[in-house]
């Protein structure tokens, strides 16, 4: 069954709401929403109809689309999920769904071969993937790097819309540190992909400058009003992020001249998989080579450095140098012996304590 594009924003918007549990949606609200939306989207300013509604909560309870949504009726008014958290995101992909996805991705492989797409080759990769999986998990010519653990990936869609229409959310957001999550009012600007770790680029209400929120700790979402949005009137972000590895960046920070030593073994990994893009190499000889980056000195930096062990030396600066040898001295500490319990174990194998 085709779904027309307008059909697709009604399920959706109407999705969103249902999401949404903090608030009572009757018919009359969803018909309202939705045409906000159709208008914002399409500029439709027509609205949309009471029957157009009831008919796509139907088609959504349906097996038709394939979303079987468990909608219901409570005091004969108000619309809701029964199950908390189901979203038709989550529906399983039909038939009719990969045929047209796989026509999408026949037409971006096309449009690969001109210059302005020359950057779709691994997304191309990925979709035809996935496609695969989808039809038949056993024969997938490609593995990608994935985590099936990683929580939070729901928040992207939502997300990527606030950002789009320009909405201010109300984030309930759980640190590591904290024990029950915190909310505050966030101006959403950038949605960043980080070692297949997601973080959303936004604005807190009472804060001078945009923090890196892990979706992977943002326990709900809830849209505000969209005339409160504060837009972002800073540098582009390819730019402000230009000389950061990882997220970890505050707008005082400036790069600084960062010299590594790399030793021979592996050197041709660094040279062909640079560090950096500012990577430039200063010097080579039997031992090593001697490397510059032009980087933010932060978290991600650091625990790149270390992923190298014992073949990497920073030379400079010297306050990143002296970070490194503490953070090296530290994990050698960790396995100086001690005494203390844990320790009454060193004598038994692995495998024999199960």
């Amino acid at each position: 069954m085709a779904i027309h594009k307008l059909a697709l924003i009604r399920y959706r918007t109407i999705d969103q709401c249902l999401q949404n549990r903090s608030r009572k949606w009757t018919l009359e609200d969803l018909i309202q929403k939705v045409s906000e939306t159709l208008y914002e989207y399409e500029g439709i300013s027509d609205g949309v109809s009471k029957r157009t509604i009831q008919a796509d909560i139907q088609l959504m309870r349906s097996d038709k689309l394939g979303y079987n949504a468990p909608i219901a009726v409570r005091e004969r008014k108000y619309y809701v999920y029964e199950e908390p958290g189901y979203s038709i995101s989550q529906a399983a992909v039909t038939n009719a769904d990969i045929e047209k996805m796989t026509d999408a991705v026949s037409v971006l492989r096309q449009l690969n071969g001109l210059a302005h797409f020359a950057d779709l080759s691994d997304i191309i990769a990925r979709l035809e993937n996935t496609l695969r999986q989808s039809v038949n998990p056993s024969e997938s010519p490609i593995q990608l790097e994935g985590n099936g653990l990683l929580k939070g990936l729901e928040h992207l869609m939502p997300l990527y819309q606030a950002i789009r229409r320009k909405i201010p959310l109300l984030i309930s957001y759980q640190s590591f540190r904290a024990k029950e999550p915190r909310q505050d009012i966030y101006h959403p600007y950038l949605l960043k992909e980080y070692r297949n770790r997601w973080f959303l680029l936004a604005k807190p209400r009472k804060g001078p400058q945009p923090l890196a929120l892990a979706l992977d700790r943002i326990t709900e979402i809830l849209e505000m009003n969209a005339k409160d949005f504060i837009p972002y009137t800073g540098i582009p972000f390819d730019q402000y992020f230009a000389d950061t590895i990882g997220v970890t960046k505050s707008i005082a920070d400036r790069p600084q001249k960062v010299v590594l030593w790399v030793n021979r073994r592996h050197a041709p990994y660094v040279l062909t998989k640079p560090i950096h893009t500012s990577q430039q190499l200063l010097s080579e000889d039997q031992t090593g080579i001697l490397i510059r980056l032009d980087v933010v000195l932060n978290f991600e930096l650091e625990r790149e450095i270390l992923g190298f062990g014992e073949n990497i030396k920073v030379f400079a600066p010297a306050q990143l140098q002296q970070r490194i040898k503490r953070r090296l001295q530290e994990a050698v500490a960790v396995y100086e012996p001690v005494s203390r319990p844990a320790d009454k174990m060193q004598d038994v194998h692995p495998e024999e304590d199960e």
